[in-house]
């Protein structure tokens, strides 16, 4: 898959999650074993639907659609979660084609990335696919108070980065980021063809 950024494109935004790393099967891996625990239920189309969302936020559905409320806490079931992730984290990869465009760009033109994920996760996978370095700009769940389909991630990055929303081209594989693009005014890629994802 070769892919070139959208013709006078100045400044490119990045989703993490599933979109420059391929981290969603362990992700739905790490939600199982917290609802599991407690007695929830989630399936991929869930989370799915949710992609973008904080954990915080998806913890909240859960436990709402589980008929939970007040026999288990947000935090206890994003606490199990991250633990799980945290251990399987590791073998974690990047999304090639994706990841080339970032190689590709670096030093050429602004980029950032703009993620529903929490910060120490977030930095976490950046280090372990080997991309930390390429970005100066890392906008997450824990710096915005507004979240997907909301365009303050994108918008906030674009002012770090210094460029026009109209300027920016955002990369996302989630519905949720992909409308939180659009209504930034930014162009929205969808790159869920790209690359054949096993959850």
């Amino acid at each position: 898959m070769k892919y070139d950024i959208q013709p006078g494109v100045k400044g490119l935004i990045f989703d993490l999650d599933g979109t420059l790393a391929d981290t969603m099967p362990y992700h739905f891996q790490g939600w199982q074993v917290a609802c599991k625990k407690y007695g929830a239920r989630i399936d991929t189309a869930f989370l799915r639907l949710h992609t973008g969302s904080p954990g915080w936020l998806i913890a909240t559905e859960i436990i709402k659609n589980s008929g939970l409320e007040g026999k288990v806490s947000v935090e206890q079931i994003v606490n199990e979660k991250l633990d799980q992730f945290f251990r399987v984290q590791h073998n974690v990869k990047e999304i090639v084609p994706v990841a080339d465009i970032v190689r590709k760009y670096h030093g050429k033109i602004p980029m950032a990335v703009g993620t529903g994920g929490h910060r120490e996760a977030v930095e976490r996978t950046l280090t372990i696919t080997g991309l930390r370095k390429y970005f100066d700009i890392i906008i997450t769940a824990n710096d915005v108070g507004n979240f997907k389909p909301h365009p303050e991630t994108f918008l906030k990055c674009a002012e770090m980065m210094k460029v026009e929303p109209a300027d920016v081209e955002v990369f996302e594989d989630g519905d949720l980021g992909l409308e939180a693009a659009r209504m930034a005014g930014m162009i929205a890629t969808d790159v869920r063809a790209w690359y054949d994802s096993n959850w």
